[in-house]
């Protein structure tokens, strides 16, 4: 499952999945969240997201679009919990033992192959590479938890947070920032490949004025979606 960081939040949030089994939700979620334009407001599930914010600006950027992908047997509005900050219709949860069958055991992260993947995708169009960065890093792995802590796929955490909140927490003073979600892949490979063959995530990997990037991995065996990636790019003011 992706979602789509164009469909979404701040910056362009691109949501999209993949099926894997006829009928059933596919065992990829993802999402991606990018920026290029301040504005706000929400509009069709089905759209991207985007937004930036320029040096002069003394405010975060705001929504400009907000969708979330997945198949109609994926039940919407689930809250989990009263303190539950996420907006209701941002997420999406999996049908229990949609990936049972899937072996997860060999799932692992290096964030240098993955840069380096990435960085050969966006030479191949004609973009120059990323730089892994500490802070991109670290907002990564924090939404990360929060996906796989309630299972589930979103731009915003359970605080509410979106992308640009925490690439702020984390300290990294973003000019534009972007942010992929997926969930259920079982590699990084499939992942990126997922993210390639949607337009939002796409935009987002070949986003120009991208400079840093920060990827994390979470496993939970005991969550209907086992495996929660996120990406996030950046430039800084």
């Amino acid at each position: 499952m992706l979602t789509t960081a164009a469909r979404f939040v701040p910056g362009v949030a691109k949501m999209y999945r993949v099926a894997l089994t006829a009928g059933l939700v596919s065992a990829l979620a993802g999402c991606s969240l990018g920026s290029t334009s301040i504005s706000s407001g929400f509009t069709d599930p089905g759209t991207t997201a985007s937004i930036t914010s320029s040096p002069s600006a003394s405010y975060a950027p705001t929504v400009k679009s907000v969708g979330l992908g997945g198949e109609p047997s994926v039940p919407r509005d689930v809250k989990v919990a009263a303190l539950d900050k996420a907006p209701t219709g941002t997420f999406e949860k999996a049908p229990p033992g949609v990936l049972s069958d899937r072996d997860y055991s060999r799932t692992a992260l290096n964030a240098e192959m993955a840069r380096d993947l990435i960085n050969a995708y966006r030479k191949k169009n004609g973009l120059k590479p990323l730089k892994l960065n500490p802070e991109l890093t670290e907002a990564a792995k924090s939404h990360s938890r929060d996906l796989a802590k309630w299972d589930r796929i979103s731009h915003y955490g359970s605080d509410g947070s979106n992308p640009w909140d925490r690439v702020k927490r984390a300290g990294y003073r973003a000019r534009l920032t972007a942010e992929n979600v997926g969930t259920g892949q079982v590699n990084f490979n499939e992942v990126l490949k997922g993210w390639e063959e949607s337009p939002g995530h796409n935009k987002n990997l070949l986003t120009p004025d991208a400079q840093h990037m920060g990827i994390a991995l979470v496993q939970d065996p005991k969550t209907e979606f086992k495996s929660f990636w996120t990406l996030v790019i950046g430039s800084p003011m």
